[in-house]
C-alpha cells in the first residue's frame, strides 16, 4: 500500500523514498513502517499520522529558524541565490571573507515572501545573490544586522573537473591490486607500502603504466580481531598502520643492534608461523609488525624530523588525537565502543580527556603510526612518479565504516546509528546487500558544513594521483535499512549531490588528481550524464557493457568518460569467470534465487556472445598455449578499442589468478579480502615472481600496442 497523508509529505521533504523501480522495471511501494524507522534514526517521531504532521511543521520551519543557512555551495562562474532571515524590518549588511584573503559584498535581491510568526517573532524572508566571478575554496558569509550576527561557509567550487595535464590527450592503463595480497619476499606476511612502492616501479619501467589503483588504505580495529575487508574501516580520516614496512621508516637507522635483533627475530617468528598458510593472516602479521614499530618509535627523532612529527601532528589537530585516544581505548576495552563504560563513550567527556593524559605516550605512539604511514605512501606515490607514472598511485574510498568504528565513536550525532547501508536486490546480487554500515545523515553534513566529508576525500587524495569512489551514486542516494531488516526491506535516501560532488571536484583540482566514479548497479538514468558534466569518470565494465538486446556493446558505443576495465574486486578473476566459478561459488553459498543449472547457462551464453565477439572483430589470438589467456588477452585487445580515457587491468588477470578475492553477499562463509595473489596453479606468487613472469609483459604489449612482447625483467 502507497505511503499517503503527512507521512508521504514528510518523506518527500525528508528526501525519504515511498517508491522505486527495481532492477527488473517493476514499480516497488516502500512500506510504512520502514519509513518511520529511517525518519527515526534522523531524529524524526513519524510513528502516528499526528506526529508526522507535527513532524513535518518542525521541517518547514527550520530555514526560517536559521538567519543564515549553515552551508552554501555554488559553481564558480555562475550566481547563487540564498536567503536570509531576519526579524521584520530590520536590515543587514553580508559580505564574503574569501579563502585567499580579501573580502566581497553580496547583493541583495527581490524576495516577495511574506513576514511568518517564528515563535513568537514576526520574521521576514531576504534573498541574495552571490556573484558567479568568485574564486574557488572555503570562504566565509558574515551577516550584521542590528539585532543579530551570522555566519555561514560558502564553497565555491569547479564547475567541471579537467583531467589532470600530465595525463595530456591521450589515454592512460594502469594495473589495479588488493595491496594486502601483493607479498614480497620482504614483507611482513602482508603485502605492504613498500611492495607497493616496487609494484609501480616494475609497472612503470617493464610494462609503461600510468598509474597503481589500490584497495582503501583506511584504517581498520585498532586491536584483533582485524575486519578482513579494506570496504568496511574504522575510519576513512587516517591510514592502516598495518601497511607500514618497519624497516623502511627512517628512525630504524637509529637502532642499535640488540634493537635490530628484536626486530630481526620477530621477523623471522612471523615467517615460521606462516609456513604453510594458504591466507592473508592480518592479525598475526599486525600485531607481530606492531611490535617491532614500538621498538622503532622508542628509539626517538632526530630534531628535524621532531619538528616534522609535530607540524604532522598540528596540521591534523584534534581529528588526529581522538582518533589516537580511540586506539589506545580500544586496547583498554575493545573495538566496540558502544560497549565501553558509558563515560568513554564521547571523545568530549572529561573522562575520556582525563585518560588521554593517563596514557599521553601510548597515544603519541598511534599518532607516531600515522605519520609513518603517511609519510611511506608520499614515497610510494613520488617513486611511482619519478618511474615515469603520469598519475602514480590512485587511492580507493570505502562508501562508510563500520558501526563500532573510531568515526561514529568522534562524531557519532553525524551517523544513523541505528541504519546500515547496502544495495536493494539486483541481477548480480538477488537477495540484495547489507554492507553493516550506518550511514551519514544528510542533514547533520549540511550542518558542519560538509567538514569530515571534506577531510575525508581530501585524505583520500593526499599523497596521489587520484582517487576512485566506490559506490558513487552513494552521493546521490543511499539504500538505507533499518536495524533487524533484511537487506530487501529498505529504501532509499537522498544526499545534497551538488555540494558533495562539488567538494569532491574542488579538492581533486587542489590535488591535481582524477576522480573515477563506481557508478555501477542500480542507477537512475540521469546520474550518470550528471557526473560526466562534472568532469567525474565513471566505470565501465566489459562484462556489464551491454546493449538493449543483452549482447555486448561495440567499442565505439562506449564511454570516453569513464575507467574502462574487464573485471572487478567484486567479480571473478577472468580465467575464474571462463570457467564459471563465480556461479559456482554463488551456487555453494546459496546465493542464487534461480536453479543452479540455469545461471549456468546463462554464464555460457555470456560467454559464447563474447568469444563470437572476438572472433568476428579478429581480437582473439594465439599468444599463449593457454586459450583462456588468450581469450583475456583478447577481451583487454576489446577495451583498446574502446574511447576511454582510463583502461585498468587487474593485476590477478596480469599473473593468471583464478581465485575469487570477494564474494558479495557473504560474510564468514567465504575467506573474502585474504586471498593471496596466485598464479594459474593457485599457488600463492610473491612479488619477485612477477617480476620474471611472461603473463604481464603479453598483457603489457596488448595495453600498450607493442608488435613484440619485451622479455621480463632479470
Amino acid at each position: 500500500m502507497a505511503v499517503e497523508g503527512s507521512l508521504k509529505r514528510l518523506a518527500d521533504a525528508m528526501r525519504v523514498a515511498t517508491e522505486f523501480w527495481d532492477w527488473k522495471g517493476n514499480h516497488v511501494s516502500v512500506d510504512a513502517d520502514v519509513i518511520v524507522d529511517v525518519l527515526a534514526a534522523m531524529d524524526i517521531d513519524a510513528s502516528t499520522e499526528e506526529s508526522a504532521q507535527k513532524a513535518l511543521e518542525e521541517v518547514q520551519l527550520r530555514p526560517w529558524r536559521q538567519t543564515l543557512p549553515p552551508v552554501i555551495v555554488a559553481r564558480q562562474g555562475k550566481a547563487k541565490k540564498f536567503e536570509a532571515h531576519l526579524s521584520h524590518g530590520h536590515d543587514a549588511q553580508l559580505r564574503i571573507f574569501l579563502e585567499q584573503g580579501g573580502e566581497r559584498g553580496v547583493q541583495q535581491v527581490d524576495n516577495f515572501a511574506e513576514p511568518r510568526d517564528i515563535d513568537g517573532v514576526l520574521t521576514g524572508e531576504a534573498s541574495y545573490e552571490i556573484p558567479g566571478d568568485l574564486p574557488l575554496g572555503y570562504h566565509k558569509i558574515v551577516l550584521v544586522s542590528d539585532d543579530r550576527e551570522a555566519q555561514a561557509t560558502l564553497i565555491v567550487t569547479p564547475d567541471y573537473l579537467h583531467l589532470p595535464e600530465q595525463m595530456g590527450e591521450g589515454r592512460v592503463w594502469g594495473f589495479a591490486a588488493q595491496l594486502y595480497s601483493v607479498r614480497s619476499h620482504d614483507s611482513w606476511g602482508i603485502g605492504d607500502l613498500a611492495d607497493l612502492a616496487d609494484l609501480a616501479t616494475w609497472s612503470a619501467t617493464q610494462l609503461g603504466t600510468d598509474y597503481v589503483l589500490v584497495n582503501p588504505l583506511h584504517a581498520a580495529q585498532a586491536i584483533p580481531p582485524m575486519d578482513a575487508s579494506p570496504y568496511l574501516p574504522s575510519s576513512r580520516l587516517f591510514l592502516n598502520p598495518m601497511y607500514i614496512r618497519p624497516e623502511m621508516v627512517t628512525e630504524y637507522t637509529l637502532l642499535d643492534e640488540s634493537e635490530r635483533d628484536q626486530i630481526d627475530m620477530l621477523r623471522g617468528e612471523l615467517a615460521e608461523a606462516l609456513i604453510g598458510v594458504d591466507l592473508i593472516e592480518r592479525d598475526l602479521s599486525w600485531q607481530t609488525k606492531r611490535r617491532a614499530l614500538s621498538v622503532i618509535y622508542r628509539a626517538g627523532r632526530r630534531p628535524a624530523r621532531q619538528m616534522a612529527f609535530d607540524k604532522f601532528r598540528e596540521q591534523q589537530g584534534k581529528r588526529l588525537r581522538d582518533f589516537a585516544t580511540w586506539c589506545v581505548l580500544c586496547r583498554a576495552y575493545g573495538n566496540d565502543w558502544r560497549a565501553w563504560p558509558l563515560e568513554f563513550q564521547s571523545p568530549d567527556s572529561p573522562q575520556v580527556d582525563k585518560f588521554s593524559q593517563e596514557n599521553a605516550d601510548k597515544i603519541e605512539f598511534q599518532e607516531w603510526m600515522q605519520w609513518i604511514a603517511a609519510d611511506q605512501l608520499s614515497n610510494a606515490q613520488q617513486g611511482a612518479v619519478d618511474s615515469g607514472m603520469s598519475l602514480g598511485v590512485v587511492t580507493d574510498l570505502a562508501v562508510g565504516v563500520s558501526a563500532a568504528s573510531a568515526d561514529t565513536w568522534m562524531m557519532s550525532d553525524i551517523y544513523a546509528l541505528d541504519i546500515s547501508v547496502g544495495a536493494p536486490p539486483d541481477n548480480y546480487n538477488q537477495l540484495g546487500q547489507d554492507w553493516g554500515q550506518p550511514p551519514w545523515r544528510p542533514d547533520k553534513l549540511a550542518e558542519t558544513a560538509y567538514e569530515p566529508f571534506r577531510k575525508m576525500v581530501r585524505t583520500a587524495l593526499g599523497h596521489s594521483g587520484g582517487v576512485r569512489i566506490d559506490h558513487i551514486i552513494g552521493m546521490f542516494r543511499l539504500w538505507w535499512i533499518p536495524r533487524g531488516d533484511n537487506a530487501s526491506r529498505g529504501t532509499y535516501v537522498g544526499y545534497d549531490h551538488e555540494a558533495m560532488i562539488g567538494i569532491i571536484a574542488l579538492e581533486a583540482q587542489r590535488a591535481g588528481g582524477i576522480v573515477v566514479g563506481e557508478d555501477l548497479g542500480t542507477v537512475e538514468p540521469w546520474v550518470r550524464g550528471y557526473l560526466e558534466s562534472r568532469g567525474i569518470l565513471g566505470t565501465s565494465v566489459l562484462w556489464f557493457e551491454n546493449g538493449p538486446d543483452g549482447m555486448p556493446k561495440a567499442p565505439e558505443e562506449w564511454r570516453e568518460t569513464c575507467m574502462g576495465s574487464v573485471t572487478t574486486h567484486d567479480l571473478a578473476p577472468t580465467a575464474g569467470y571462463l570457467s564459471k566459478a563465480h556461479v559456482k561459488l554463488r551456487h555453494e553459498l546459496d546465493l542464487l534465487t534461480e536453479s543452479y543449472e540455469h545461471e549456468s547457462e546463462l554464464a555460457d551464453l555470456e560467454i559464447g556472445r563474447w568469444h563470437e565477439n572476438l572472433v568476428n572483430r579478429g581480437l582473439l589470438s594465439w599468444d599463449s598455449n593457454d586459450p583462456d589467456e588468450n581469450f583475456m588477452l583478447a577481451m583487454h585487445r576489446f577495451l583498446t578499442k574502446t574511447p576511454s580515457r582510463v583502461l585498468n587491468v587487474a593485476l590477478v588477470d596480469a599473473v593468471g589468478d583464478k581465485r575469487i578475492q570477494n564474494q558479495p553477499g557473504t560474510w564468514w562463509q567465504y575467506p573474502n579480502w585474504r586471498i593471496p595473489l596466485s598464479g594459474p596453479d593457485g599457488k600463492a606468487l610473491l612479488l619477485e615472481d612477477v617480476y620474471s613472469m611472461k603473463r604481464p609483459m603479453r598483457i603489457g604489449a596488448v595495453m600498450n600496442g607493442w608488435s613484440k612482447v619485451p622479455e621480463p625483467w632479470g
